[in-house]
């Protein structure tokens, strides 16, 4: 509940300092008087736009505090304040102010808050409602909230939230498994079509190094003729080796003999010599009889090279990498015929999930049918006292084409009205007329009170367009609305003044070409006089007096 509002240099308020109780309180005065600047001073602290226009001419700076009193522990206000660290009191000040150069400050409880927590704040301690906007209620977007937070089955609109969720995000990997698969297939002939090539090519690793070796050895299969045959004939012509450390090997055995066996090392070293140039001789005969080049061989190898390199260009890597990039493009295909069936299993898992969105979404959709017969019900036996009988109130749920569907279900919701008996229901802004809309809207909020967490409710001027006995009716309706909530009302008429509870009357007066606005708070006398006025206008009659008094006593 708003407690207080002190207001410095907003406008044509210099100094003013208010107090409120709870009930229904009447704000009223002539048009010009001042009651948007106090509307406007106390949005500042709700977090509404601040603009240097609303400084005070002549002032540097602007300021407005406002007290509210804290709700109960439960409540979201409470819960936002302790998550953001303000210190909880038994009341909630907010302080703001504005200087000439465009700077804002702005304090909870002493603690410098953002701009973006003060709306946040505000709107959970005050509702505002202006002349033909009543807080969105024309705005369809609002229907399916109001629906639901009468109904209070946040348990299960959580379910549908996680659900959907869930189910989204299944379709976005489903979708982005189907372009990757797009993509693979694209190039699947192409990767096959390389298997291929690279298969029947058959590289391995170390094959480039063999065959630069082997052409190495056919370009200079002369020389290597040449060294070979000196080699061998080194070794068996001329002095022949073999003979020789035979010879050698007969006259150690002689003189081994007679030491009994001393020289036994020279034998075995002599032995071993003469197997190692017997099998020299015989390596130097092998590769001399391998040494069999020819043309042939020398063009195969410049083909093989020139493939390798050329398969090596086309898919950027080195010869040796051939084998690895091989291998990769077969993982590739197996890839794609596995992500078949893992694109299958998603879809599985998608549908299954939509059917569990779908389900949760259609119990939603009971509760929300069974909640909008109650209330269509609990708003036309309102309707009644506002003089509004024959007007019908039906709240239409429509099943959404499924791209619609969303984390709040599957429901199309909108409340549709019609005024006269036989008249086709419509949008509330399409039928209803100006007066008929506050009253709609008083119908509502009776109802939607008490699933309201806001303490304060401020109106203004919704009683715009409707009189008489209508006017009247609307006036014992906010003050049924009052007893639940603290409600502010800005008004013109003088049968809805009547029903408030506490009266504020906002004045504009010029002093020495000084222009302020001053409100006050209306004694019982002082409040008939008002309304007096509200009756007769500028001239105020006995019969207006006589009027006032019957309005306050009825």
């Amino acid at each position: 509940m708003l407690e207080s509002l002190s207001i410095r240099n907003v406008v044509l308020i210099d100094k003013l300092d208010l107090e409120f109780a709870n009930g229904l309180t009447i704000l009223s005065g002539e048009t010009g008087a001042g009651k948007s600047i106090l509307l406007d001073s106390l949005g500042l602290v709700l977090g509404q736009r601040a603009d240097t226009s609303l400084i005070r001419q002549g002032e540097e700076k602007l300021s407005v505090t406002a007290i509210f009193s804290l709700p109960h522990k439960d409540s979201k206000l409470y819960s936002l304040m302790i998550d953001n660290d303000i210190d909880v009191e038994e009341s909630i000040v907010i302080k703001r102010s504005l200087t000439t150069d465009g700077k804002s400050k702005i304090f909870i409880n002493d603690q410098p808050v953002s701009l973006k927590l003060l709306k946040e704040i505000g709107s959970e301690l005050v509702e505002v409602h202006g002349q033909f906007d009543n807080h969105g209620l024309l705005n369809q977007a609002n229907h399916r909230f109001i629906l639901d937070n009468y109904g209070k089955y946040d348990a299960l609109l959580d379910d549908v939230k996680i659900a959907f969720s869930c189910y989204k995000q299944v379709v976005k990997e489903r979708i982005d498994i189907e372009n990757r698969l797009k993509n693979s297939r694209t190039e699947e002939d192409n990767l096959r079509h390389w298997i291929d090539e690279l298969q029947k090519l058959n590289p391995y690793v170390g094959e480039e190094e063999e065959l630069n070796q082997r052409r190495t050895e056919i370009i200079n299969s002369e020389k290597l003729f040449e060294s070979l045959n000196y080699a061998y004939g080194s070794i068996t012509q001329g002095a022949d080796i073999i003979s020789a450390i035979r010879h050698a090997q007969s006259a150690i055995d002689r003189a081994n003999a007679i030491v009994d066996g001393k020289y036994q090392d020279i034998v075995d070293s002599l032995e071993q010599t003469l197997i190692n140039a017997e099998e020299t001789i015989r390596q130097i005969e092998d590769v001399s009889s391998s040494l069999n080049y020819n043309q042939n061989e020398a063009e195969s190898i410049e083909q093989r090279l020139y493939a390798l390199r050329g398969a090596a260009r086309k898919h950027q890597v080195s010869i040796d990498e051939l084998p690895q990039k091989l291998e990769e493009m077969r993982k590739q295909i197996e890839t794609i015929e596995s992500g078949e069936e893992g694109l299958l299993d998603m879809i599985r898992k998608e549908e299954q999930l939509r059917r569990s969105y779908l389900e949760k979404s259609r119990e939603l959709s009971k509760k929300r049918h069974e909640t909008a017969m109650q209330l269509d019900k609990k708003v036309m036996n309102e309707l009644v006292p506002l003089k509004m009988e024959k007007a019908k109130f039906i709240t239409q749920i429509e099943e959404l084409d499924e791209n619609d569907w969303n984390i709040n279900g599957i429901d199309d919701i909108k409340f549709t009205v019609s005024t006269n008996p036989n008249s086709p229901q419509g949008p509330l802004n399409k039928i209803a007329s100006g007066g008929e809309l506050a009253r709609f809207m008083l119908a509502l909020k009776v109802n939607l009170v008490n699933s309201d967490n806001n303490m304060t409710m401020i109106f203004d001027e919704v009683d715009s367009g409707v009189g008489g006995a209508t006017a009247q009716a609307v006036g014992e309706r906010l003050s049924c609305l009052s007893k639940n909530v603290q409600i502010l009302l800005v008004t013109h008429s003088p049968q809805v003044a009547a029903c408030g509870k506490n009266h504020f009357k906002v004045e504009k007066k010029t002093q020495n070409n000084i222009t302020t606005t001053n409100v006050y708070q209306l004694s019982q006398k002082e409040k008939e006089e008002e309304i007096a006025r509200m009756l007769a206008g500028e001239q105020i009659t006995d019969e207006a007096r006589a009027a006032a008094k019957v309005l306050m006593k009825s």
